[in-house]
């Protein structure tokens, strides 16, 4: 197998059963996590997670130094196409804000959603551990004009991004952070009457609200393409991004 592999994410979005905080189907749940076993199989799965409702998350703005919180469910508007985002493990949603201010403060004007990971036991898969402190959430960061057209972080802000983590990462906060490749890069597939269509990028920005996510490891986007059809027409899903991860 070559080790020239390239890492992508795909991220479906999500539907109004969702956000009414509708569980899976005990068969849909079968056939995802076929495809898990699958992917598995082929070392290519490297991280995969849903989403809550945004009903249960916070819409974050920075702008001109001032942070506007507008609590959920969200309003989808033409911003949601992401540039990137972080997992964090803490105690209560404000914590999560607290480092989604902090990557704001280094980063400039971005419009953040932080919602909650869904857990085994939030879908009825497993039993909740007796005593829960923590849980985690996803800082989903909206593309800009710059992470669109491929603009890298300064050198000042790697090093500062850098350091946040670390420390974060320490206080067992910090679990993941990852940054996507400008949409051109992508592919886009939907789901219609006449099948599924799939288009490259770039995309127009989508009012559709991420459900949750796969990254994989491939030698081209192709190959994720084979992967994301199949994973379309199994999920309860009308659209799936795929994005190069960097």
């Amino acid at each position: 197998m070559s080790n020239t592999r390239t890492r992508y994410i795909m991220m479906h979005k999500t539907n109004a059963h969702y956000e009414a905080g509708g569980k899976p189907s005990p068969q849909l749940v079968a056939k995802i996590g076929t495809m898990v076993v699958d992917l598995m199989a082929t070392n290519s799965m490297l991280a995969g997670e849903g989403l809550r409702s945004s009903a249960e998350g916070l819409r974050v703005t920075f702008s001109a130094g001032e942070r506007t919180i507008v609590p959920g469910p969200f309003v989808p508007h033409t911003k949601e196409l992401p540039a990137g985002f972080s997992i964090v493990r803490t105690a209560t949603i404000d914590e999560a804000v607290d480092f989604a201010t902090e990557q704001a403060e280094i980063l400039g004007d971005v419009e953040m959603d932080i919602r909650p990971v869904t857990e085994p036991w939030d879908i009825g898969m497993a039993e909740a551990p007796a005593k829960i402190e923590t849980r985690r959430y996803m800082i989903l960061r909206k593309a800009t004009p710059q992470t669109e057209a491929g603009t890298a972080p300064t050198a000042d802000q790697r090093s500062r991004l850098a350091l946040l983590i670390d420390d974060a990462t320490r206080r067992g906060v910090h679990l993941a952070t990852e940054s996507l490749k400008p949409s051109r890069r992508g592919r886009r597939l939907t789901n219609t009457r006449n099948g599924v269509v799939m288009v490259d990028g770039p995309f127009a920005e989508t009012k559709e609200l991420i459900g949750g996510y796969v990254v994989v490891l491939a030698e081209s986007i192709d190959e994720v393409a084979g992967w994301a059809d199949r994973y379309i027409r199994i999920a309860d899903t009308d659209e799936i991004d795929i994005r190069e991860v960097e």
